[in-house]
């Protein structure tokens, strides 16, 4: 913790200070809810004399934001597919166009407290308690969301944006839907816990902003706490993705050989690209390899469980010059690398032998409208033979019954805010053997209620023997290193230099070695530092955190000048504890720059 401070500013470090004054009145659980806020924190003060204009040039230049109306000129389809996605209506006025929640006065009761919905002279309210537990009335200044649910934005003091608890189900009655629910369920929260909507974990500006509005511009001034931050439109827009469209403009109007047609990201890896059906596996191979990760790198900052290091980035940065991901670690992660707390979908995603094969986002969801290219298997089925999948001796139930979903099998849900059911995008093939030795989740138990995991480990015996792996799989060898943490040297050893492991395992693995006098070890992952992933790289940096000081010189200094923002980071941390007499006089300056 005391080296990763060291890269904090200073006024973040006294919000640290002062919050890690009341930590011994907090439960476990809220201790790391308040060590996440602090951290926020960090990332959105601003230094003194950070303006505007001054993040504007760390951003482009050259570029501005235009507004999707300007791009709707030339981009009717597009924007005829973007309009009433998710992505438009992620944040927009609390006005009747987009509220969908009964405001008809009427009221949700929940621990005593009565949160009263209505309206009056066109504007929304609520009345519930408040910082201090007095009920109160607050406008609704903003919807936040649309579907599985909405939730909606208060206005406090001093430019302070909360999130309500209580929120609109807005799925169908016949689902449970259309209700009132508070995300976090029946627990009890009153105004003195870090969860309630009136506390910093609940601010729009720290935790949620970022990825509802485009062009967003954080500020805050501590000094006085106020909030003052800005967006370039309110919701996600063309430019959220694309990156400020000025240039784009210029060159519509007067076309040259701009790359990317001046596009700050320019979307062009499934461009001439096909899958073509082999026949044999029943499977399908990309017609051109996927050679760059721009789609994913664009998707994952909004999209991932990360945090932010950077002060400003575009599209097409690499996702690591400006976030650290997390890892595949409990208690996200199941032991296995199942989702389990809401990581989104890129750590599952990474795992994928779909992500290895190069499949990309837009493969399987129309960008635009956010839908899929096609409803539930039919997606599947566009790479995957059907004769084969759809058959009953592959997925064992009836033809067309809920068993025989892809989907289901294949990508579980987990229900997050009680009603948010999200899919873990590994694809794996379901191991209720994992479930037997370390208590993990598997799709067959989660239809199967009724039956325990040794059932169905028993059933996938009986009908498909083939299908037991003769060898042990990585999600099994890294539920076992997570389980036992220190006796797994040589299993996250193995999984670290295993190059058909999937880079999020590798990395997850060699970041969780300890190379104090492992001469070995050390060697093995220290060679992992000329990986062309940066996400191994990051991990290899962090590892070495560890390891002895001629060992963290050795190799720490070629991370120090690294491409990638998050590796410099990790390597400035290794190096900070080192002894300047083991680094050479020129690597001075550099491990300067890298700690400011």
């Amino acid at each position: 913790m005391l080296i990763f401070l060291y890269i904090w500013p200073t006024s973040a470090l006294t919000v640290f200070v002062e919050a890690i004054q009341g930590v011994n009145q907090l439960s476990p659980a809220k201790f790391v809810t308040a060590i996440f806020l602090i951290a926020s924190a960090a990332a959105c003060v601003d230094e003194p004399g950070t303006d505007e204009a001054e993040v504007s040039v760390m951003t482009a230049e050259t570029v501005r934001y235009v507004g999707s109306e300007t791009c709707a000129g030339c981009h009717t389809d597009q924007m005829s597919l973007w309009s009433g996605s998710h992505h438009d209506l992620a944040m927009q006025p609390a006005s009747g166009e987009f509220v969908v929640g009964d405001f008809a006065d009427t009221e949700f009761v929940q621990h005593g407290v009565t949160t009263k919905f209505y309206q009056r002279d066109g504007q929304y309210y609520t009345r519930t308690d408040g910082a201090d537990g007095e009920l109160a009335e607050f406008p609704i200044r903003y919807t936040f969301g649309v579907y599985p649910l909405q939730q909606y934005l208060v206005e406090l003091l001093n430019g302070k944006l909360q999130t309500l608890g209580v929120s609109w189900d807005s799925r169908l009655a016949e689902r449970g839907g259309q209700r009132w629910f508070h995300v976090y369920g029946d627990e009890r929260i009153d105004h003195t816990d870090v969860l309630h909507w009136t506390q910093p974990s609940q601010n729009w500006d720290t935790m949620c902003a970022e990825c509802h509005s485009t062009g967003l511009i954080k500020r805050y001034d501590l000094e006085s706490d106020h909030f003052d931050t800005t967006w370039a439109e309110i919701n996600v827009s063309c430019e959220a993705c694309h990156g400020p469209a000025s240039q784009h403009i210029s060159w519509a109007e007067s076309p040259d050989e701009s790359p990317g047609k001046g596009l700050v990201a320019a979307f062009n890896e499934r461009r001439d690209v096909s899958w073509v059906l082999d026949a044999a596996t029943g499977n399908s191979k990309r017609s051109i390899p996927r050679t760059t990760d721009l789609e994913i790198n664009a998707c994952a900052p909004c999209h991932s469980r990360r945090t932010r290091i950077a002060a400003s980035s575009t599209p097409d940065d690499e996702f690591l010059a400006a976030y650290l991901p997390a890892l595949l670690e409990p208690p996200l992660y199941h032991l296995d690398g199942q989702i389990r707390d809401e990581v989104y979908v890129y750590g599952s995603f990474l795992q994928s032998r779909m992500y290895q094969h190069g499949v990309t986002c837009s493969d399987c969801h129309e960008p635009h409208s956010l839908e899929l290219r096609a409803p539930g298997s039919q997606v599947c089925l566009q790479c995957h033979l059907a004769e084969k999948y759809t058959a009953p001796d592959h997925h064992l139930h009836a033809v067309d019954s809920e068993g025989s979903n892809c989907i289901d099998c294949h990508m579980p849900a987990t229900t997050y805010m009680q009603v948010d059911d999200r899919h873990d995008h590994s694809f794996r093939i379901p191991r209720p053997g994992l479930s037997v030795q370390f208590g993990t989740p598997n799709a067959c138990t989660n239809c199967h209620g009724d039956k325990d995991a040794q059932w169905a480990v028993d059933v996938l015996r009986a009908n498909k023997p083939d299908a037991i792996a003769p060898v042990e799989h990585w999600s099994e060898l890294l539920a076992r290193a997570q389980a036992a943490p220190f006796e797994s040297r040589d299993l996250l050893l193995g999984l670290a230099t295993d190059t058909f492991v999937p880079g999020i395992v590798r990395a997850t693995a060699i970041a969780g070695m300890q190379l104090s006098g492992d001469a070995v070890s050390a060697a093995a992952i220290g060679e992992r530092a000329a990986s062309s992933d940066p996400m191994i790289r990051w991990a290899v940096a962090r590892a070495l955190e560890t390891a002895e000081p001629n060992v963290v010189a050795a190799h720490a200094l070629s991370l120090l000048q690294d491409p990638v923002l998050a590796v410099r980071i990790a390597a400035a941390s290794a190096l900070a504890l080192v002894d300047l007499e083991l680094l050479p006089i020129e690597a001075y300056p550099i491990m300067e720059e890298a700690l400011e």
